[in-house]
């Protein structure tokens, strides 16, 4: 029983963090905050509040039906963790160079759903994570692991909300230098994170094929 509420604290943590660092709540702020330029208050606030849904329940159906998903369509996690590895080397390509506004700009979308909700946060990188971590507390904990694992996402998805609902103090307090520099910064880990994830993927590929 220690064992098992041990792992699980472990599993939490790991995934806490995890989800966390690829979601990356202070990079999507300046992201936020250009996309909903043109809202009043209330509508940021519940731009905010549907975006964390939004990314929540796509993250949460891929959790419970996601590995039915692939393997319907024949296709291995390891191949989703390389796709997601590269297409977010192109999102953490945009916020280096200052081009995140430009690609996803689009008065025509809600942007509370899109790119907002998904992919910017429900990106292939946090669904693959989620996976793993299911797939993670399957194979040790169990349910208590599954506890876990929820309770990490309400967490993230709490953090992300906080973030988004007070973008306009987090600007306010890092200035516009400072927020740039956030973005610069969230850039530059998103990158070492994808290219760790295609590198997994390629390693598990190898595996598979010995």
């Amino acid at each position: 029983m220690t064992e098992s509420l041990s792992a699980s604290v472990t599993l939490f943590i790991s995934t806490l963090i995890t989800l966390i660092v690829i979601m990356d709540p202070p990079g999507a702020v300046p992201i936020f905050l250009a996309l909903t330029a043109r809202m009043t208050s209330g509508e940021r606030s519940a731009a905010a509040r549907r975006a964390s849904l939004v990314a929540f329940g796509v993250i949460a159906l891929f959790a419970l039906f996601g590995q039915r998903i692939l393997d319907y369509l024949h296709v291995s996690i390891a191949a989703l963790q390389g796709a997601g590895g590269l297409l977010l080397l192109l999102v953490a390509l945009q916020l280096l160079t200052g081009q995140e506004s430009d690609a996803m700009a689009d008065a025509g979308v809600n942007v509370a759903m899109v790119p907002l909700g998904t992919p910017l946060l429900a990106g292939p990188g946090a669904i693959v994570a989620m996976m793993l971590a299911v797939q993670q507390a399957g194979a040790g904990p169990g349910v208590p692991g599954y506890i876990a694992v929820g309770l990490a996402l309400l967490g993230t998805m709490l953090v992300v909300y906080l973030f988004l609902r007070f973008a306009t103090v987090v600007r306010r307090v890092l200035g516009e230098s400072g927020t740039v520099l956030a973005t610069r910064i969230a850039g530059l880990l998103l990158s070492a994170i994808a290219v760790q994830m295609v590198a997994s993927a390629v390693r598990s590929f190898v595996t598979q094929e010995v």
